[in-house]
């Protein structure tokens, strides 16, 4: 288990911790996070999961230094020590599903975990053979969540995915995409095939999503995971120079990330948001979003409004 690099007064200050009223010790890893982070029900089960998780696109694609994969580790280590279990690859991402499953093999924490990748090639046996690869790479005997990429090939790999459910091998299969053209096709799949997980993008410049895919959610009992939170960092660049409005501090918003994340978590029907990164420090910020007040309908709009007029 990697030691934390950050000091009480280095958490206090990233987290906000104070504000919520935690008791704070004087070593994180002897907070109990796990049990105050919000959590949400996955509707096909009932099993709760933590509002935030980790994304792994271009993060984790990483080679042999131990530089880079001891700082991965950290990441790992503090996001599931703030409560986070939900880890989302694809074989798209180059080496991430490996270095997933290499820095969480025979970890403490790694046990924890909620492992997610997807199928992402055509064709049945090419699909089959790509997931008992993942698996392999990722060191699980079961898949907690399966998800076509994408969308690609998806009528094929349906089937599959249904039958690797019934026989246990994966927990959850799910369907997948980041285009807000791709929203109606995730509609239709979800209305036919009944997956137990949709993911896509949504953020709070970018609401495509609420015009009808939620609603389509809703009615399904889908459960939901967020990509693209930040728009691969546009919304931080629009935001650069800016303080926090003075109001957020009513919602324990203590940066502009949590800013970001708490606007998507306060649709209920989100189940996980995992934003990627690569340093210890914005897990750790982006986890507390996870904790203290989430914003209602009224506020949700002031947040976009005040952005949008930035």
């Amino acid at each position: 288990m990697p030691n934390t690099n950050y000091k009480r007064r280095d958490i206090l200050k990233l987290s906000g911790l104070a504000g919520l009223g935690i008791f704070v010790a004087p070593m994180l890893t002897s907070l109990n996070f796990k049990d105050q982070i919000l959590k949400r029900r996955i509707p096909s089960s009932n099993q709760m999961l933590p509002v935030v998780g980790l994304g792994t696109w271009r993060t984790f694609d990483v080679g042999p230094s131990m530089p880079e994969r001891d700082r991965l580790t950290q990441v790992l280590f503090e996001m599931n020590t703030l409560g986070g279990q939900v880890v989302d690859s694809s074989p798209m991402y180059g080496r991430s599903e490996a270095v997933v499953g290499e820095l969480t093999y025979n970890k403490a924490f790694g046990s924890d975990l909620f492992y997610a990748t997807k199928v992402w090639i055509k064709g049945k046996e090419a699909g089959e053979n790509q997931m008992e690869n993942s698996l392999k790479l990722m060191r699980r005997k079961q898949m907690d969540l399966m998800q076509i990429h994408n969308l690609i090939d998806w009528k094929v790999h349906v089937k599959t995915l249904k039958d690797w459910k019934e026989k246990g091998k994966i927990k959850y299969w799910g369907i997948t995409h980041y285009t807000n053209a791709s929203h109606a096709s995730l509609e239709h799949v979800i209305k036919t095939e009944k997956p137990d997980f949709v993911q896509f993008n949504y953020s709070i410049m970018s609401r495509h999503a609420e015009q009808s895919l939620f609603e389509t959610i809703r009615k399904n009992n889908t459960a939901v995971i967020v990509n693209r939170p930040f728009e691969g960092g546009r919304l931080f660049r629009s935001i650069k120079g800016r303080d926090l409005p003075e109001w957020t501090k009513e919602f324990d918003i203590k940066s502009w990330g949590q800013f970001f994340l708490k606007f998507i978590l306060s649709i209920e029907l989100v189940n996980c948001v995992i934003p990627g990164t690569s340093k210890p420090h914005h897990i750790i910020d982006n986890m507390m979003a996870g904790y203290g007040k989430i914003p209602d309908h009224k506020t949700r709009e002031k947040m976009f409004s005040y952005v949008k007029g930035l």
